[in-house]
Order: structure tokens, then C-alpha cells, then sequence
């Protein structure tokens, strides 16, 4: 993918696997075991067998090597495996490799995966604890004796100064949570299943760094989450429906940093996320009317709406009135607010779902969802659909 040409990858691989762990607050177990336990689920939804994965691809955060994930799992030889920086933002960007991989020659059959003990261990909400000496440290370095520590901090910059530009009040951030929440109460997969919240819920909900309220803030997560991609061809063959990659992009901003891009001419909008949607956008054909459903990366819920703004499905500043309105089923599982946080892992999940037509808050006729990874970050996104 170019950011100034349409590429050729749509339309080559499929997504024919999805598996995970519960979703929990303790899980017991290592993270590799984990990890296994999530790629024999997706390969078994596949109807493959570790015999048949020749590829790997996970975050450069993850604890669990991909070719110990390999022996662990009982997979033979790789002929590729690989893995995305920043943290959320390498969500889709691990499909994107799976399916250019395939594409390409290079592998057969390749799983992605993601997994963490995020809630009994190591807590990213807990902030910077240290930090080897790297040029992205440096970075932060300009910003942590000021008090920005976490990552709450710092899209609490961004989300300050979205609501003075556009003259709105923080309860507009609500209208994600509650739209999130209502999905995860009907999801029993969901942490936070049979647990819908309202508005005046939202508004009461504690101040973690102003403007965000304990419930504009993801959840803290232990669990895994694979995804099996395979050629578009092979995929007509296998046990489910396929989720053809329609179009896969990563994207960085000017001026990018990872979460502290303070020094950009605008704090409004996301411009990693504008490099992926133009991309998206560019390479599919499509525009926001032909989406069907948004999986949007919810790790705050100001980011949600700056991208529902990046990619053009309303103008600036007038988001939390689209999600209000319900113009676009969102996060139908629940989101990394109601469901789980798994790195947006478990968001790709469920476009998988609402492709094969299984979600539990299943949108009739769903031919088209849209993906995103973590923001602030750099970042990447998909779009998935139906084999026709």
C-alpha cells in the first residue's frame, strides 16, 4: 500500500479463523500459554490444524516469541513470521502482513495473535514505571516531569482541547461509552455483560485526568485472541464463511510520536488515522455510505469520534451526534469499553462475526466492516467482506 496509489491486495486473502480465551481480570496462566490457547481455538474455527500454519505474526509487545508459539502450539517449519510496533496500533497492521504474505507466496496459512496477563500483570494503565534508553523514551522524556505519566494523560491533552475548539462539554464522550456498553450487556463474552450504563452513569462516573471519566477508559484485560489468514481461494473450501481483506493499510502522521504528538499544527483530529482511511479508502473503492459496521479502536472514547471524523463519516466536531443518533452500528461487541482489551485483537474478531453473520448483535445484511487500531499511535485498519 502507497499513501499516494491504490495497491492490488484486495480481494487476495480471507480471514477463515477466529479464536480466544475468556476475557478476565485473572486468568491463571502464563501469557504463552495464553497465546497457544487462542491460536489452537482460531485454527480449529478454521478447520485447520497446526500442521498447516507456516506463519506467524504478533506485536513486538507480546511476551510469546512466535516460533515458541510455534513449538508450544505443535507447529511444524515457518517460512514467516513477524511482528508490529505501537503497541494498539499493530492490531490490523498484523493482518495487513498476514495477508501480503499469502498475497505474495511467502506462506500458506498465517495466524496472527495477541496475548497478555494486561490486568493481573504487567497494567499499561499504571503508565511509564521505566524505561530502556531509546529515541521513543527521549521522546516521552519532554513530557513525563509535566506530569503526563499515563496513557490517560495523554489523550487527555488531545481530548481538551477537541471540546474547546468545538465549544462541547465532556459528557459528549458519554454517548461512546453507552452505545459500547449496551453491546457488551448483550455479549456473554463481555466483561461487562448484562451491564449497560446510561448517560447520567457516565457523568457520575469518576474524573481520571479531566476530561476523561473513569468510564471513558478501557478496561484492563488477561486474555488472548488469534486470527487465521489464508488465500482468498483456499478460504472458499474451509469450514466457515470467509472475511475477505478488502483493503489493509498502516499509517503514520507528520510530526508522529507514540501517544505525545503535542507539537503538531492541530490536536483536534488524528492524522495517523487520516493516512489510514484515505488508504482504505483509496485502495477499496469505497466510501463511508457502503460501511455496514465500525469497529473502532476504543482504548478512550474522544479517539473514537476524532476517527469517525478522519474518515470522513461525518464533519468535524459533529461525531458524538452521530453516535448519538446511531448512524453507525459500533463496536457490536461491546468494545475494548465493554468487551475486553486485547489490543484491538478482539475487535477484528467480531468484523469477522458480523461478516459470517454471527455476531450476538448481529447487523442484518452486513457485507462491509470497517476496523481500526490503537490512535495516538502509529496505526492501521481494515476493511473486511463477504466472498461475492
Amino acid at each position: 500500500m502507497s499513501v499516494r496509489r491504490a495497491d492490488s491486495l484486495g480481494g487476495r486473502a480471507a480471514v477463515v479463523g477466529i479464536g480466544a480465551t475468556e476475557f478476565s481480570k485473572d486468568s491463571g496462566r502464563s501469557e504463552l500459554k495464553l497465546a497457544v490457547e487462542a491460536v489452537r481455538a482460531a485454527l480449529d474455527d478454521a478447520g485447520l490444524t497446526p500442521a498447516d500454519v507456516d506463519g506467524l505474526v504478533t506485536f513486538t509487545m507480546d511476551t510469546s516469541p512466535e516460533i515458541t508459539v510455534a513449538q508450544a502450539a505443535g507447529i511444524g517449519e515457518l517460512s514467516f513470521f513477524s511482528r508490529i510496533h505501537y503497541g494498539g496500533g499493530a492490531a490490523c497492521a498484523t493482518v495487513q502482513q498476514a495477508a501480503m504474505a499469502v498475497a505474495s507466496g511467502v506462506a500458506d496459512v498465517v495466524v496472527c495473535y495477541r496475548a497478555f496477563n494486561e490486568r493481573s500483570g504487567r497494567r499499561f494503565g499504571s503508565g511509564v514505571q521505566q524505561r530502556e534508553p531509546t529515541a521513543e523514551g527521549a521522546a516521552l522524556g519532554w513530557n513525563l516531569p509535566f506530569g503526563l505519566l499515563t496513557p490517560a494523560s495523554w489523550v487527555a491533552m488531545a481530548a481538551q482541547r477537541y471540546l474547546h475548539t468545538y465549544g462541547l462539554t465532556p459528557d459528549v464522550f458519554g454517548h461512546v461509552a453507552v452505545t459500547d456498553r449496551r453491546h457488551a450487556a448483550r455479549n456473554p463474552a463481555a466483561y461487562f455483560y448484562g451491564k449497560p450504563i446510561t448517560l447520567a452513569d457516565h457523568a457520575a462516573s469518576r474524573w481520571i485526568v479531566e476530561p476523561l471519566r473513569l468510564l471513558d477508559c478501557c478496561q484492563e484485560t488477561d486474555g488472548g485472541q488469534a486470527i487465521v489468514v489464508t488465500s482468498a481461494e483456499r478460504a472458499r473450501d474451509l469450514r466457515r464463511p470467509p472475511a475477505v481483506i478488502v483493503a489493509a493499510a498502516q499509517g503514520a502522521g507528520r510530526a508522529q510520536e507514540q501517544m505525545t504528538s503535542f507539537y503538531r499544527d492541530d490536536l483536534t483530529g488524528l492524522p495517523e488515522t487520516g493516512v489510514v482511511a484515505r488508504q482504505l479508502w483509496r485502495s477499496s473503492g469505497l466510501t463511508p455510505s457502503d460501511i455496514d459496521v465500525g469497529i473502532l479502536y476504543d482504548h478512550f472514547t474522544p479517539f473514537v469520534l476524532m476517527q469517525l471524523e478522519e474518515f470522513g463519516f461525518c464533519a468535524p466536531g459533529e461525531a458524538a451526534d452521530f453516535v448519538a443518533a446511531d448512524a453507525l452500528p459500533l463496536n457490536t461487541h461491546g468494545g475494548q469499553l465493554g468487551e475486553a482489551y486485547l489490543h484491538g485483537m478482539n475487535g477484528i474478531a467480531e468484523a469477522v462475526r458480523q461478516i459470517r453473520g454471527t455476531s450476538v448483535n448481529q447487523v442484518s445484511g452486513a457485507a462491509r466492516t470497517l476496523v481500526t487500531a490503537g490512535t495516538g499511535v502509529p496505526t492501521s485498519g481494515l476493511i473486511l467482506g463477504t466472498d461475492d
